[in-house]
């Protein structure tokens, strides 16, 4: 079983630096479920982190993986977009694209890290481990969480046998977790995702995706969900690591009451939510199927982007309830997304 909480609230892993040690670490302090997000880092990193946050906290936590790709993009496709993203590259005073080498982000070091020196709860997104993974994992006691977006992906995962599966809605922002990297991503919402996937398993369910206040948690509490995942709502915490210009875009779009959000490919070459800029105007309808070699591809981009403090050509990933964010501790957020009725009946 996912090790009980107090508080029905996970912190969703967020990679690429807003998921801290200090975030998580204040979330399980709180009474939540902090997670790691080990996407992009090194073994080492993801092994000093988890060192980091058990020196912030003795209550659990977890840690996510991401699932090697099985898929081989078009190699055309993936020299075309890097010509296509040419021009910006020079705007930005970075050296233009290339198609890179294939990356499995480390996975199989990462695995052999956790089975050496275990957590909690380990997640994995963007596809499904094996079998072999999943058991190894339970036997060391870490419980083990799979993403879906659709009942037909989650029966396949829980075939896997899995402790929990994270049901994400279409509202998420950030990368959608489809099992396929070509796959269209469904426009389900969470609610009637739960109600589809709580049809074809009766395992634990994590709700995830557009959860922007207490009365949303509540309702998916309600309809079934034993717990619910929590991101772009941490994204705008002290505690978290993101990025200054996509924290002030954050608050930007908060102060006018929301600003329109879009699925796009144009970053990664998965499909992810962000705010609408420049960047997804200008490449989502040429950027091709194609993780991790899109995510390379625009990491210089975006950082340089970064430093100049240009949100029109920075992945500004938030969900459809960014309008929630507001400046405050993750500790305070976990509490009040909780609220009485939930901090009573607690998490499971």
């Amino acid at each position: 079983m996912i090790p009980h909480r107090p508080l029905p609230i996970i912190s969703a892993p967020m990679a690429g630096g807003p998921s801290t040690p200090q975030l998580v670490a204040a979330v399980s302090e709180a009474g939540g479920l902090g997670f790691l997000a080990a996407g992009y880092l090194s073994p080492e990193t993801m092994q000093a982190q988890i060192t980091q946050t058990r020196q912030l906290t003795a209550a659990p936590f977890g840690v996510n993986l991401f699932v090697p790709e099985t898929e081989w993009p078009e190699p055309q496709a993936l020299e075309d977009y890097a010509r296509v993203l040419a021009p910006l590259a020079e705007r930005l005073g970075t050296a233009p694209p290339t198609v890179g080498e294939f990356d499995d982000d480390a996975y199989p070091a990462k695995l052999e890290a956790l089975f050496s020196d275990p957590v909690p709860v380990v997640s994995f997104t963007f596809g499904l481990p094996s079998r072999e993974t999943v058991q190894e994992l339970q036997q060391l006691g870490t419980a083990v969480v799979l993403t879906v977006t659709s009942a037909e992906d989650a029966s396949a995962a829980a075939a896997l046998g899995p402790n929990a599966l994270a049901v994400q809605g279409a509202e998420a922002g950030g990368h959608r977790a489809t099992l396929r990297m070509s796959a269209e991503p469904n426009t389900l919402g969470v609610l009637e995702l739960l109600a589809q996937v709580r049809e074809v398993t009766e395992l634990p369910l994590i709700a995830a995706g557009g959860i922007g206040a207490p009365a949303r948690a509540a309702e998916l509490i309600g309809a079934g969900a034993q717990a619910v995942q929590v991101g772009t709502a941490f994204l705008t915490t002290r505690e978290a690591g993101t990025k200054p210009p996509h924290r002030r875009a954050l608050h930007t779009a908060a102060a006018q009451d929301g600003a329109p959000t879009v699925v796009t490919r144009a970053f990664s070459g998965r499909p992810a939510r962000a705010l609408v800029n420049s960047f997804t105007e200008e490449f989502d309808a040429l950027a091709p199927v194609g993780y991790p070699y899109l995510h390379h591809m625009t990491s210089p981009l975006r950082a340089a982007a970064a430093r100049t403090e240009d949100t029109e050509h920075l992945n500004l990933w938030a969900g459809t309830s960014h309008a929630s964010c507001r400046e405050e501790s993750a500790a305070e957020l976990t509490r009040r997304f909780a609220g009485p009725a939930l901090s009573a009946d607690g998490g499971d």
